[in-house]
């Protein structure tokens, strides 16, 4: 997302930012039209003309659909899944029955649907801790992962692990991962385990804006590089770290670039735009899968809530919202897929009800699910099974 002014000049390099400030400083003050936040440039124009209920314009989509109907009606239900998903969690969350952390996904759907359609069956995928979505698309079952947010026995960290720590090694996810950018170099490693063993995968690693001011972040991109690990590393830019936004927090705003200090393939990706994103990774696998080595995709995307539940985002205004809201990603696949007749009104109604009795599914099993019993405290720390932990 660019910060202009409101009669804005094309953007300046990095360079030219820092040499017209100094210029600017010791010039009188004059009143300065106030800034104006605006979509980023590269996403797609919304369609003013289609209107939603909710007042907003629809997305629109390409002239031409570029993957088979199947693809799109699995991208349309995963969407759907993973934002019906978080929004039941966020209701959930503010009847208490959901406690601690809990970071919501709602508006970056395409960023997973896109790259697990590109992907195989064998390939890890790590992320920070708004991780709910990626084991949704994934496979792992709604009750699993709803109960996990009860902290439940039944959950797929069984109970353990809550909205932060989702893991499930069957779909190899490989978890949400609490500490800024730790899982970054984690991610490096799940790839060097893959090269070592010759299994052809690879690992997507994903991180927020935030994370690339970790140092973490360059000791493994520069490992990567120098072994060629197959590695795909994403950042989720949505423009915000927690509630601070990128313009304030880095001097580089082009994150992408950052891994061509490494000579790493990289790239930005318009993350609203699910087909965008799957030919993004489909790209970066290929690299991966032939021997070339790791890939750094930004991805630019916009999450319409809070950085978590206890975040108002009063840092933002309406307007900002609306924009990115007019460009959402299910509303433009649900435009393709009608547009193009791969299916109808009532048919997607299907999928929608089908989605929300799952949900409610859910959360049925994560009430009547039991809590963990004590003695797991000490279940699951050491590989050794009978570790002589002190109990006095």
């Amino acid at each position: 997302m660019a910060e202009t002014k409101v009669k804005a000049a094309p953007k300046a390099s990095n360079s030219a930012k820092k040499s017209s400030t100094t210029k600017a400083a010791s010039k009188p003050k004059e009143a300065a039209a106030e800034p104006v936040r605006q979509p980023d440039s590269m996403l797609p124009p919304s369609n003013p003309e289609a209107k939603e209920a909710t007042g907003a314009p629809k997305a629109s989509s390409p002239a031409q659909p570029e993957f088979p109907k199947e693809t799109y009606l699995t991208w349309y239900e995963q969407m759907q899944l993973m934002r019906k998903f978080e929004e039941k969690a966020g209701q959930l969350y503010g009847q208490q029955k959901i406690k601690g952390f809990c970071h919501l996904y709602i508006g970056q759907e395409a960023c997973v649907a896109g790259a697990v359609s590109a992907l195989q069956k064998g390939d890890k995928y790590i992320t920070a801790y708004r991780d709910h979505a990626h084991p949704l698309a994934l496979g792992t079952s709604p009750n699993a992962i709803m109960a996990e947010l009860f902290a439940k026995a039944t959950g797929c960290s069984k109970g353990k692990g809550g909205s932060m720590h989702i893991f499930d090694k069957e779909v190899n996810f490989v978890g949400g991962h609490g500490i800024v950018g730790g899982q970054v170099p984690m991610g490096a490693g799940l790839a060097f385990a893959e090269k070592y063993n010759k299994t052809g995968n690879l690992c997507i690693c994903y991180m927020g804006d935030g994370a690339v001011r970790q140092g973490a972040l360059h000791e493994a991109f520069n490992m990567a590089m120098l072994w060629k690990l197959p590695v795909i590393f994403v950042v989720e830019n949505n423009g915000y770290a927690m509630g601070t936004s990128v313009q304030r927090t880095s001097n580089v705003t082009e994150l992408y670039t950052m891994g061509e200090s490494y000579d790493m393939p990289s790239e930005p990706v318009n993350a609203m735009n699910v087909e965008d994103v799957h030919n993004a990774v489909a790209r970066a696998a290929e690299r991966a899968r032939a021997g070339e080595g790791p890939t750094f995709l930004e991805f630019k995307t916009y999450r319409y809530k809070g950085h978590s539940m206890s975040d108002p985002a009063k840092y933002r205004t309406k307007e900002e919202l609306e924009d990115y809201r007019s460009r959402d990603s299910i509303e433009s696949v649900r435009h393709t897929i009608l547009t193009h007749n791969m299916a109808t009104e009532e048919e997607l109604t299907a999928i929608d009800e089908n989605i929300k009795a799952r949900v409610q599914e859910s959360v049925d099993f994560a009430e009547s699910s039991p809590y963990p019993t004590a003695d797991e405290l000490y279940k699951d720390v050491y590989v050794q099974q009978d570790y002589p932990y002190i109990r006095d």
